[in-house]
């Protein structure tokens, strides 16, 4: 039960929700940049939300399933194919064996999807996850980004995740990707170690997403924010979403694959709900930022898992209705062999 790869895509890993309780060692969580997205596939082909898929950037790989699966494609549209055919993204498809799975592009907003697999990849885990931290090389594939030729085991499916082929995640239950999004930041623990000026021109203007930006950090370019006095600090804890000011007076965004400490002052930290934004955005997007409190921050939170859990809701309903019989094959004279759907079904009888 594998997937074989025939072409790797532009940068396309193995992730799950992340590598958590060892950053007081240096080891960064890593994990999928959305991990809503993520996790919303899963429930589709019924796996355990943590289960580890694959992330793919801008060209997604070439996939040949060696086994009969559940998949669903979330994040960005990147115009999966399943032989040649297009497919939809946010919606179970069942892939037999010997079926290629491929993409073409992105079509909108979004330069990332997220592959979710019934049974998920079943790489080793190191450190309690499966999700791949490139710089370390380490999780997913060796610690590297796929290749051709490689081979991703999967586990077992859930015993009725086929009954979620056909299953669509509504549109108002999917990640709204926009152009120019305002990312929600709550004030950072040495926002006053920035010069009043400074914090607000963080909050009045639009930064670019720069050239030298990935799954470690954005470096943003646009106006320079100004400190009060050194820009250097003791160094202490850096979490995924902690917005740094550096020397020069330009943000970096600290990503998924973030170190675990630095020294700069944080002005400001994403709040929760809007790092899934992050994902979607490339060099030479925009994107500027509004102070909200902790509260909020906290409602948006609540209210991504209540989404989750609607979906949950409406899948179980979908795998829970009855199918029409598609086919009816004759199979002897006692007995026929009943179709319906996915599941297939034989019935004997006898005259009285």
């Amino acid at each position: 039960m594998s997937v074989e790869v025939i072409s790797p895509g532009m940068l396309s890993t193995v992730q799950d929700l992340g590598r958590y309780g060892f950053q007081a060692f240096g080891m960064p969580v890593a994990g999928a940049l959305d991990r809503y997205s993520l996790m919303a596939g899963n429930l589709v082909v019924g796996n355990d939300l943590r289960a580890a898929g694959l992330e793919i950037t801008i060209s997604g790989p070439e996939l040949l399933f060696r086994s009969e699966r559940l998949v669903c494609i979330t994040g960005g549209d990147l115009s999966p194919k399943i032989n040649d055919r297009d497919v939809p993204v946010w919606q179970g498809l069942m892939l037999r064996e010997g079926d290629v799975l491929s993409f073409g592009g992105a079509r909108n907003r979004g330069s990332r999807s997220w592959i979710c697999i019934g049974g998920g990849i079943d790489t080793p885990p190191v450190m309690g996850s499966r999700s791949t931290y490139l710089r370390g090389g380490l999780g997913g594939c060796d610690g590297r980004r796929l290749k051709r030729g490689d081979i991703l085991p999967l586990g077992a499916p859930d015993n009725f995740s086929r009954r979620g082929e056909g299953f669509i995640v509504p549109h108002e239950l999917r990640q709204n990707y926009i152009e120019r999004p305002v990312i929600r930041v709550i004030p950072g623990p040495q926002e006053a170690l920035i010069a009043p000026e400074g914090v607000e021109c963080f909050y009045s203007s639009s930064y670019r997403v720069g050239p030298d930006s990935d799954r470690m950090g954005y470096r943003l370019q646009g106006p320079v924010i100004r400190h009060k006095e050194s820009p250097d600090m003791i160094s202490d804890a850096v979490p995924w979403g902690a917005i740094q000011v550096p020397g020069n007076g330009l943000p970096i965004i600290m990503m998924a694959d973030c170190q675990t400490t630095g020294g700069y002052p944080k002005i400001a930290g994403v709040i929760n709900a809007d790092l899934g934004l992050l994902s979607m955005m490339l060099p030479g997007d925009y994107l500027s930022f509004r102070r909200c409190a902790v509260t909020e921050a906290a409602d948006a939170s609540r209210a991504l898992k209540g989404d989750l859990e609607r979906i949950r809701v409406l899948l179980a309903d979908h795998r829970s209705r009855p199918k029409d019989p598609s086919r009816e094959i004759p199979a002897d004279d006692g007995a026929m062999l009943l179709k319906f759907g996915g599941e297939t079904f034989d019935v004997t009888w006898r005259i009285i």
